[in-house]
């Protein structure tokens, strides 16, 4: 009877085949486990069921409490079983939505810098193009005919 037992085995980082695998073997030896413990639970139940017929002789009726109560307690803890393993599989849902997540916000992050590397270049470009410019500008109004035209009236 398996109790517990399978941790959690995160693969690589994005979908490579070590990975793919690890997942495929995961899902393999959990799907074991399910199908060792619901044949555990019903197995057992049917026995307890067979065992539980009333007897006259009162030797045999402790015998069959006794195997009742043995039963009782493989279901129990085929039971157990099933449930560490849905609590497995819903902190392995969990633990994989966020490493998807965490791997999609660094994806984002990648591209935000890379555009803030971009638009600052950018704005360099620009702000050299409009020093360069106004230096022509400058030039130009200090040599023109109206600026001397100014200083002469």
């Amino acid at each position: 009877m398996n109790k517990g037992g399978v941790g959690l085995s995160g693969g690589g980082s994005g979908p490579t085949a070590a990975a793919a695998a690890a997942a495929a073997q995961k899902q393999k030896t959990l799907l074991q486990r399910v199908d060792t413990d619901i044949t555990n639970i019903v197995d057992n139940f049917s026995l307890l069921v067979n065992v539980a017929r009333v007897n006259d002789p009162p030797v045999r009726n402790s015998q069959e409490a006794f195997m009742m109560e043995m039963r009782a307690a493989r279901m129990v803890q085929a039971a157990d079983s099933v449930l560490k393993l849905v609590s497995e599989l819903k902190q392995t849902a969990i633990f994989s939505g966020l490493a998807s997540l965490n791997e999609h916000v660094e994806q984002r992050t990648v591209e935000f810098n890379q555009q803030a590397e971009k638009t600052e270049r950018l704005l360099a470009r620009i702000g050299e193009e409009a020093a360069g410019s106004l230096k022509e500008l400058e030039s130009h109004y200090y040599s023109s005919v109206q600026r001397t035209n100014q200083f002469e009236q």
